[in-house]
């Protein structure tokens, strides 16, 4: 596979390989699909917290395919958009003012029931003004999480005044077996976007539930999670469920979420989707993080720290089990990368430079931020993922998206189901056998118009010099010429630095392609990056 320059206003370009397709349905999504009727009544119910009190309210029978139904039923209906009021003092919080409001710790959910699993509801304010309704389920009846503000901690500002503002999400806290305290491991936070952390780390990627038509010339669309059912887990349980309801312009959705705090976290999700309207730019496993700077990216270059980023790379296992790693930059203008494919094994945002020194921040811990990797379940078919570098100029917002764009449109009025698991973790469960990368870096060439690439490759098999006799370094480009391709080992690191320099020829965008080749086979991961001017 080689990467392709996207014009954002066109479908994916078609794989011209072939790939095993992978049929790995789970029986919980295939009961996600089955409709229930509710009568005619249902569909001309006029208020969205009406509807949801009727049908999945307080003391209700709780059934998951319940939740699909209302799903469905309400892609029928125009679309309403939540009531976003706020008191001044909430609305126009600055960030650490927000970050100081917290419910008292007694007024967790099931903090007192020692089962493992603790919720923590999140107050609204700041930039999460959307009210969210949180619902639990307890021996199968749904129980609603009532707001109260005598519940929190304001940190010094003057509570709002008693009133139901519900919430803008929740925290998932879990406790080790022989741990003292909790740790999250999940958290479900404005717009449809939800994160995990495993063992040690700190936030940095965010998953989306899905994701409508970005760097569109339409205006990307922002789907929202509207209410959550929250499975109380037995003693001593492993794993916990939450059931959500998502709502937007174009679209609705059923969403089940397993979580499996283990030294990594797995997410797994299931969803069914229902279309208002055409969905002909849709995302399904998307990752949403930060790159301001690094080795390989040189734009922003008044900073102190060398490294400045949530992940540096994007990995993709293809349908064809061709394995890529590609730099994440910080380009000058946007640039959409279409990486096209069939029935891809998995792809995810990784952070491979784990040395604190790397970054020389002694706050931001950028070492110790998740990795995320993707593994889709069932057939994706065709489709591409798709990488958007968007020019940042402070580490303040996420720059880099990606995800899995299918090759076919979504009708209007029509549903569609798609399952994956997400790890959360310190390094890709999934990896190649041979060598990876473990370091980019680019500078000025032996002449004026050429740039220097190198490139590190790691394997346990390159400890000496016999092992790597008969590897040499193939490098190329889409436009320019390619020069001096050297390969210099060192062995007391276990690695294979390949050196080479690009002359663009007077061109503005060249896609480099580089791996390691032993006895004419392929030896290493395939390492892609786009140089512009």
């Amino acid at each position: 596979m080689t990467e392709a320059e996207a014009d954002p206003f066109q479908g994916p370009r078609p794989s011209p390989h072939g790939s095993t397709r992978r049929a790995i349905v789970t029986a919980a999504l295939a009961a996600l699909a089955c409709p229930l009727s509710f009568g005619a009544g249902f569909a001309q119910q006029p208020d969205f917290a009406v509807l949801l009190r009727s049908i999945l309210g307080e003391g209700k029978s709780f059934d998951p395919n319940t939740v699909v139904e209302v799903a469905r039923q309400l892609a029928r209906r125009p679309y309403v958009a939540p009531n976003t009021d706020l008191p001044d003092n909430l609305r126009n919080l600055s960030f650490e003012q927000y970050q100081a409001i917290h419910i008292h710790r007694k007024d967790r959910v099931w903090e007192a029931e020692g089962r493992g699993f603790v919720i923590e509801p999140l107050h609204r304010g700041f930039v999460y003004q959307n009210p969210v309704t949180i619902y639990t389920v307890e021996d199968g009846t749904i129980r609603r999480l009532a707001y109260d503000v005598s519940r929190f901690e304001f940190g010094g500002l003057a509570p709002p005044a008693q009133a139901d503002l519900d919430f803008s999400g929740f925290r998932v806290l879990f406790r080790d077996r022989g741990a003292e305290d909790t740790r999250e491991v999940a958290s479900f936070q404005g717009a449809s976007f939800f994160r995990g952390l495993a063992k040690g780390q700190v936030p940095g990627l965010l998953a989306r539930g899905l994701t409508l038509r970005p760097a569109d010339a339409r205006g990307e669309e922002f789907p929202l999670f509207r209410a959550f059912w929250i499975e109380r887990p037995n003693l001593l349980a492993d794993e916990i469920v939450a059931h959500a309801l998502l709502d937007s312009e174009s679209a609705s959705g059923a969403y089940r979420f397993t979580i499996r705090p283990r030294d990594e976290t797995i997410i797994d999700v299931e969803s069914t989707i229902f279309a208002r309207n055409v969905l002909d730019h849709v995302g399904y496993g998307g990752i949403a993080g930060m790159f301001l700077l690094g080795a390989a990216s040189h734009r922003i270059d008044d900073d102190v720290r060398p490294e400045v980023h949530d992940a540096n790379g994007l990995q993709l296992h293809t349908g064809q089990d061709e394995w890529i790693w590609r730099p994440l930059t910080n380009p000058e203008a946007l640039q959409i990368s279409v990486f096209s494919d069939q029935n891809p094994k998995g792809f995810g945002l990784l952070q491979r430079l784990r040395d604190p020194l790397a970054y020389q921040d002694d706050e931001k811990s950028f070492e110790r931020r998740p990795s995320l990797w993707i593994e889709p379940i069932g057939d994706w078919a065709e489709g591409a993922v798709q990488l958007l570098e968007i020019p940042a100029t402070n580490e303040t917002n996420p720059n880099i998206l990606t995800y899995w764009r299918p090759k076919a449109q979504i009708a209007a009025g029509s549903q569609t189901s798609f399952a994956l698991r997400q790890y959360w973790t310190w390094s890709a469960p999934d990896r190649p056998d041979d060598a990876t990368v473990q370091l980019t870096r680019t500078g000025h060439g032996s002449a004026q118009n050429r740039r220097r690439f190198l490139v590190e490759f790691s394997s346990s098999k390159f400890a000496d010099h016999a092992a790597i006799a008969g590897i040499s370094a193939a490098a190329s480009t889409s436009k320019g010429k390619i020069f001096d391709v050297r390969l210099v080992p060192h062995l007391e690191r276990k690695s294979l630095r390949a050196t080479f320099e690009l002359d663009p020829v007077g061109e503005t965008l060249c896609e480099l392609h580089l791996v390691l080749m032993e006895n004419g086979k392929i030896a290493s991961e395939t390492w892609l990056y786009r140089w512009t001017s």
